[in-house]
């Protein structure tokens, strides 16, 4: 079943104040305006006039609305103030604002759930797909981080390459970023930091099993090699840009 949200809950619960407030008040008025009837009907002379019985009533009641009144502005006063001596912020107990024996007790607690937190973290398990706890892989779930460094890599690329094609959500890499084969060495096999990147990829895409850390390391290392060389394209673009500008300026002839 959906439970309803806070906003919903505090809604219904005014609602629910509001009709009890005003069921009160009619039994209220109308057991005053019942009375009052019936102090009239039993006088000798039927009439409000030196009617004491029905004064005493009237005041009986305005003194109980009244005296209603002053508890409910005292409630809520006092609610308020309560709240407001509340710290907005964390602020740690120190031996002056409790006693002894209970922050103490309070340091013991807070030192045993510290504890427990500390020896119930994994240790020595490892997840298919995912790094193992207490190492810089931790944490990473390797399908998820290979596939995130495609739009990064298509990001720089197109920095180097502003007509590069668009990226389609199942084209090979190594078909997608075939421009940048040229820019990229290769090892002695003729295989290139782009055709490591392209297995990774196709890896995690097709194969139902989850990549290891060997295959998931690669992969990021490929990435990284093929970012690096993008950057140091982007650098050098910009580098020759800057001299080709000074240089304009510089023969630019100056007005007499």
């Amino acid at each position: 079943m959906r439970k309803l949200s806070l906003r919903a809950r505090a809604w219904i619960s005014d609602i629910c104040y509001a009709l009890l407030v005003l069921v009160t008040g009619c039994f209220f008025a109308i057991s005053c305006t019942a009375l009052l009837s019936q102090a009239v009907r039993t006088s000798p002379v039927r009439s409000w006039t030196n009617n004491w019985d029905a004064m005493i009533i009237a005041l009986t009641y305005l003194l109980v609305f009244i005296i209603s009144i002053a508890f409910c502005v005292k409630r809520r006063v006092a609610v308020r103030r309560r709240l407001q001596r509340i710290a907005k912020s964390h602020h740690s107990i120190v031996r002056r604002e409790v006693p002894q024996p209970v922050h103490e007790y309070i340091s013991q607690e807070f030192a045993r759930s510290c504890l427990v937190a500390h020896e119930s973290q994994p240790r020595n398990t490892v997840h298919s797909g995912w790094g193992r706890p207490g190492t810089r892989l931790s944490g990473i779930r390797f399908r998820r981080a290979l596939l995130d460094t495609i739009a990064e890599i298509d990001a720089r690329a197109r920095l180097v390459i502003p007509s590069h094609p668009s990226l389609k959500p199942h084209a090979r890499m190594l078909h997608h970023f075939r421009f940048l084969l040229p820019l990229l060495p290769k090892d002695e096999e003729g295989l290139s930091e782009l055709h490591y990147y392209d297995s990774a990829i196709q890896l995690v895409r097709t194969v139902d099993r989850e990549p290891t850390e060997e295959e998931y390391q690669r992969g990021m290392d490929a990435a990284a090699s093929i970012l690096q060389m993008l950057r140091e394209c982007r650098s050098e673009m910009l580098e020759e840009s800057r001299m080709q500008m000074n240089n304009t300026i510089s023969r630019r002839p100056y007005p007499r």
